[in-house]
């Protein structure tokens, strides 16, 4: 039998395609939920289970709980926490980002800590660590992002789903350095997109592919520039870190980056006149009268809007041995599902 690995929101959009991968190579996988009763939230990874050579295991834990995880993490040779909050719809950015992603990282690492078997973690951070606003490029003085770079741009204030990631982040590698029984290896993705194996996920993913379909960016998209990455990808990622012998620090994960609009005709290409895509790229000085619309802020317009970015994949692919699916293909396929779910017009 392969080795024990703890998933946190192994439920989830990313973590059900990691824990998805696992099963199948024949890993016992715990995954950590709050509430083992709701079992919608994982009943789609039983199934998977029934058809692997692996064992799924469920856990209850809470990211916010001292010592939550300890139980969970005792008898696990590795730990890969995802769990983090991907949200842009909160009231409170302290209580709904960055506490969960910050103290549960701290917890988490001190189950690994704690625990006599954990002798890896695989950390899922985001570019949102490497980059807060896209003028920070300019700002810099260089052609590309790359795993040396940290955002320093963001705060509680502005950007603070960005800000949670980097406080996170940051916080594992300072909490790795003050022991010597794991090793910490991050992955950092940048937009993921792609389709989901849980009809109960609330991805930004998958709204923001939603809103794009049925008409919200319709009278024109912005010049916002993202990186985009196949969340199957995504998962990749994780396991190869997970096996690898020689992968350390961080690595980027972004297939491509393009803006708002060139992505909205990427989706014309596959479906013609079929849905209310963008008709035009909005000029930069409409949003600041309407970005209230698409809940964006003057300053985040001034510092991203027509702002070019570049990630530099290169250690992905050297390091760890990814090969990208291609955005065209992770559209299909994320619409295909969509279309097959009722959540946009087949």
């Amino acid at each position: 039998m392969k080795n024990t690995v703890l998933v946190t929101g192994g439920a989830g959009y990313v973590g059900s395609w990691v824990s998805k991968m696992l099963l199948e190579k024949g890993y016992t996988v715990r995954i950590t939920v709050r509430d083992k009763s709701k079992n919608d939230k994982y009943n789609h990874l039983l199934k998977f289970e029934e058809t692997s050579g692996g064992i799924l295991e469920i856990w209850e834990a809470n990211l916010l709980i001292a010592e939550s995880f300890n139980s969970a993490a005792e008898g696990c040779s590795s730990i890969i926490h995802i769990a983090s909050p991907f949200t842009l719809r909160f009231k409170d950015p302290q209580k709904d980002l960055i506490d969960p992603a910050l103290i549960g990282t701290r917890n988490v690492l001190s189950a690994a800590t704690r625990s006599t078997t954990v002798k890896k973690i695989i950390l899922t951070s985001s570019v949102a660590a490497i980059h807060g606003d896209n003028i920070d490029m300019k700002e810099l003085g260089i052609s590309e992002f790359s795993e040396e770079h940290f955002n320093y741009s963001s705060s509680v204030k502005h950007q603070p789903y960005s800000f949670s990631k980097v406080l996170a982040e940051k916080e594992a590698w300072t909490i790795s350095k003050t022991q010597s029984k794991w090793k910490l290896i991050v992955i950092n993705p940048a937009f993921v997109m792609g389709p989901s194996l849980t009809k109960t996920s609330n991805s930004e993913s998958l709204n923001f592919m939603k809103n794009m379909l049925n008409g919200k960016y319709y009278t024109g998209a912005p010049n916002l520039m993202f990186g985009y990455v196949d969340v199957r990808d995504v998962a990749n990622a994780h396991i190869l870190a997970l096996e690898s012998k020689t992968a350390n620090g961080r690595h980027i994960v972004s297939e491509r980056t393009t803006d708002v609009y060139s992505f909205s005709k990427l989706i014309k290409t596959i479906y013609g006149n079929k849905y209310k895509l963008p008709l035009i790229k909005s000029p930069k000085f409409m949003l600041y009268f309407v970005g209230w619309i698409f809940n964006l802020t003057i300053k985040f317009i001034k510092r991203n809007v027509d702002y070019d970015i570049k990630f530099n994949n290169t250690k992905s692919k050297n390091e760890l041995g990814l090969n990208y699916i291609k955005l065209e293909d992770t559209i299909k396929d994320m619409v295909t599902q969509m279309q097959e779910n009722g959540s946009v017009n087949k």
